[in-house]
């Protein structure tokens, strides 16, 4: 009798600067096997280009029919760079029975930048009693907004009560511009309107993007004739479906990271860990307690935006790979500042586009001093045209000069002023900057060696020329320099981590003096007071620059340092180990006495009996959950229903305010047959 062979599973991480895939089987023990690994570097302007590099290498090293796999299962970190970097489409709020002040709240006003805001009468009260709805202001902006936007977020007052005004204006704006619409009651279930309003603004800004990353897959996947599932990696690791990813983008924020914790605990079998995963763009630090990664009660922060979406408690740092790397201003002994702002390597410039960058890199060394744009260059992310809406006259101007091929920001500028122009069309995703970075620094010291050395050098040159506060060199040589940009590197990465400890333990409060004490303590201070520290875990380093960053991690820290050998690919490791997770929610409240009205889902129903309307409400969230299951890809999710009662006691009397009624569904992804 022939044991029928198990399914393979095929894991891809698309992440700031790489895509890495992993090709997985059951078969191999309890952990499985990794058949083969592969990375290729992102493509931005078309992400099938980045994905088949890496998908197709793993194919050839394996020998694996792609009929063979079973199922897709993708991270990413694209919607967490995006808001760490400030980066998205441009987006209309519609703000439903809130007043100008309420933008003041949750960071709102800063997240919103100048995006257009329209104001409407109406929205509900607590019990979801309607205010008089009036869109007739946003009915006549219509045509202006649709033709400078991505995409729409809608958020009303109370809607999580009742959702019928947010579904009144999402309806017209899809009729009249046929773009995206994402209303905040679609994404959470909890009160806190500018914060709801947050981030269903930031979710809007993503849909282009996350659309754009799924489409590329499935194109790919179709090509090669992989007819199986894909599912998308959300911000608590859990898996859902590629569509249901695609309609709450703002779920994949902190994707990757998840993944990677997932990953983390399958490979190394540590059920207590901090857990360190340094990429291109950012270091995410999490903790490992029992074997599950702590979540984020109040909602994922990323990028200085407290959000209404669960996710692991995760902290994420502009510290990366591919990190500025500038200078302190003004001081005598100038410090390395890293991030937050990725950019693309010389390296990797100098590898795609060679003399172009070469060329102007040796023009800057011979000037007889250094500039301030020298080692600096702009080029087009390659976006498409139509993401480009909106620009002002300035930027478009700006935008006209820049193309494909990088070219040097010293040709480009021409004043100040349009500095702040070009960052503004960075921020926009519509540009990258190309300049001296951790990995250009690598590629000095011989640490790495995938792109172009002798860029890089050039680059690290032009770096160590700057000035101190004594008008003297900073460093000797493109050496000097590349040791302390890497040195800085794993120093930061120390603090992150014991920051990220601290704040577990409930000093966050306390973030200015535990910054201090870190600092002291990580530099060995040799002051009256000595200070050391150390953590109650191991370290687990995750990402293909782990080994050569961490290395000196473990005395820092104070604990021992993993890094384990698939440490390269933990994201797309984690990707296709994990399971399918979605819940929803009801509350059941009492406007008046012996009235029990239950919203749940988009509807809101009354009743006059307490019993019925809780027995109503956990019919309702067992319902959803398990039509959301399927959705999000599983068909065989175990359904758990939680309930939830706030009462008060009166002259000994039980006294009914409200009910929250919670239905979680879990259960593994469906596979191809």
């Amino acid at each position: 009798m022939t044991t029928k062979p198990k399914p393979l599973f095929l894991g891809i991480d698309t992440g700031g600067t790489y895509t890495d895939a992993v090709l997985w089987s059951e078969q191999g023990g309890p952990k499985g096997k990794v058949l083969a690994k592969a990375k290729a570097l992102t493509t931005r302007h078309d992400l099938a280009v980045g994905i088949s590099g890496a998908v197709d290498a793993v194919l050839e090293k394996s020998a694996t029919d792609p009929a063979a796999i079973k199922l897709v299962s993708m991270s990413t970190t694209l919607a967490t760079n995006a808001l760490v970097e400030g980066q998205g489409g441009r987006v209309a709020l519609i703000m439903i029975g809130f007043t100008e002040a309420d933008l003041a709240r949750d960071g709102l006003k800063t997240a919103l930048g100048t995006d257009p805001v329209v104001f409407c009468p109406g929205g509900h009260d607590v019990h979801g009693n309607a205010a008089k709805l009036d869109l007739s202001g946003l009915e006549a902006a219509l045509p202006e907004l649709g033709a400078s936007v991505s995409g729409f977020a809608v958020c009303a007052y109370f809607a999580t009560r009742n959702p019928a005004h947010e579904l009144a204006a999402r309806d017209l704006i899809r009729e009249k511009t046929g773009l995206p619409v994402t209303a905040s009651h679609e994404l959470s279930a909890k009160l806190g309107g500018p914060r709801r309003a947050l981030t269903t603004l930031l979710n809007a800004r993503l849909i282009s993007m996350i659309d754009r990353l799924v489409a590329a897959t499935e194109g790919f996947l179709e090509a090669r004739k992989i007819a199986a599932p894909l599912m998308v990696v959300r911000g608590d690791g859990a898996l859902v479906s590629a569509a249901f990813a695609r309609q709450r983008p703002i779920e994949t924020i902190l994707s990757g990271p998840a993944a990677s914790l997932v990953g983390a605990r399958h490979m190394t079998g540590l059920n207590n860990a901090m857990v360190s995963d340094i990429g291109g763009t950012t270091t995410d630090v999490a903790v490992l307690d029992g074997g599950r990664p702590r979540l984020d009660p109040e909602g994922a922060t990323v990028g200085g935006f407290r959000t209404m979406v669960e996710a692991v408690a995760m902290r994420t740092f502009g510290l990366g790979g591919d990190s500025e790397v500038a200078l302190e201003d003004g001081a005598l002994n100038p410090k390395i500042l890293l991030g937050p702002r990725r950019l693309v390597p010389l390296a990797l410039a100098g590898m795609m586009h060679g003399v172009a960058v070469t060329s102007e890199l040796e023009r800057q060394l011979r000037a007889p001093n250094p500039g301030r744009m020298d080692g600096r260059f702009a080029l087009r992310t390659g976006v498409p045209d139509r993401l480009a809406a909106g620009l002002t006259a300035p930027e478009a101007k700006l935008y006209e000069q820049i193309g494909t091929v990088p070219l040097a920001i010293d040709r480009l500028l021409a004043s100040n002023a349009q500095n702040a122009t070009l960052n503004r069309l960075v921020s926009r995703g519509l540009v990258h900057v190309s300049g001296f970075t951790p990995s250009d620094a690598a590629h000095v010291l011989g640490k790495q060696a995938n792109w172009d050395a002798a860029t890089a050098r050039l680059g690290a040159e032009l770096f160590a020329r700057k000035r101190d506060g004594r008008g003297q060199n900073i460093a000797a040589s493109p050496e000097v320099i590349s040791e302390r940009v890497l040195v800085t590197l794993t120093r930061w990465s120390a603090e992150y981590i014991l920051e990220t400890a601290f704040a577990e333990d409930g000093l966050d409060g306390a973030a200015t003096v535990a910054h201090a004490l870190v600092q002291r303590a990580v530099d060995a201070h040799p002051g009256i007071a000595r200070l050391s520290v150390a953590l109650d875990r191991p370290v687990i380093g995750l990402g293909a620059s782990a080994p050569l960053h961490y290395a000196g991690l473990a005395e820092l820290v104070g604990n021992e340092c993993v890094v384990p050998e698939d440490t390269d690919v933990a994201n797309a490791l984690g990707a296709v180990v994990g399971q399918v997770r979605v819940s929803a929610e009801a509350r059941v409240s009492q406007p008046k006495e012996g009235l029990f009205r239950l919203a749940s889902g988009q509807t809101v129903r009354d009743f006059t009996d307490e019993g019925k309307a809780i027995a109503a409400a956990e019919a309702d969230v067992r319902a959803i959950v398990a039509e959301r299951a399927k959705d999000a890809g599983t068909d065989n999710a175990e359904i758990e229903v939680a309930t939830e009662f706030r009462v008060s006691t009166v002259e000994a009397q039980r006294m009914f305010i409200e009910a929250h009624v919670v239905a979680v569904a879990s259960g593994r992804p469906r596979i191809a047959v």
